[in-house]
């Protein structure tokens, strides 16, 4: 990038909220002009929003014991110890994957109730949620522990997680319709799911 260096402490004291108005006006403009810079703070963003939300994950039970563990014997700890001193920002990135993998594989066994997130214009039968034919659901359904079996229109996204999903011929879907079965699906669900919450909490 070969923008001015003022213009990445710019980028740095608006994302800190100390920035003046007339300095936020020439970042803006300046943003506006150039895309190198746009997408660089942009990036700068989603950093700061993952940051946001590893301070509220906590490990899983007995994590730093299978941590400790796993470690190298002494020789090997102090090379890397040496390594992890020398690249702090792969470290972090490395825990955070680590914790947040940790946090959501060890819920994906937890026995969870029957919920879903609509509750207008559907049918609850035992653990099945029907769109009735000629209704149309606005938004997005989650189903958890349960199946959804769609006759009607879902004007959003369908989620099933821990169940299956069931589409009559004259169903319709205007989003993606999704089935979580797996753990790593859970985690990666999970991961979208956070990351998409921190990145609106900064808009």
């Amino acid at each position: 990038m070969k923008c001015p260096n003022e213009m990445i402490s710019l980028m740095h004291h608006y994302l800190d909220g100390d920035l003046r108005p007339e300095e936020e006006q020439r970042l803006k403009e300046h943003l506006r002009s150039c895309a190198a810079c746009a997408a660089y703070f942009h990036e700068l963003k989603k950093t700061v929003a993952f940051l946001q939300y590893a301070a509220h994950l906590t490990a899983p039970p007995a994590f730093t014991t299978k941590v400790m563990k796993m470690m190298p014997k002494e020789k090997k700890s102090a090379r890397l110890r040496r390594w992890m001193h020398g690249h702090p920002l792969l470290t972090a990135a490395s825990l955070f994957v680590l914790l947040t993998v940790g946090s959501f594989a060890s819920s994906w066994g937890e026995n969870g109730a029957f919920s879903v997130s609509a509750d207008e214009h559907v049918i609850i039968r035992d653990h099945t949620v029907i769109v009735p034919k000629g209704e149309t659901v606005k938004g997005d359904i989650v189903v958890r522990n349960g199946s959804i079996r769609i006759e009607g229109t879902v004007d959003g996204n369908v989620t099933v997680i821990h169940g299956k999903k069931y589409m009559a011929s004259a169903g319709q879907v205007t989003g993606e319709i999704e089935e979580i079965n797996q753990v790593f699906e859970w985690i990666w669900y999970n991961i979208k799911e956070k990351v998409n919450h921190a990145l609106q909490s900064l808009e």
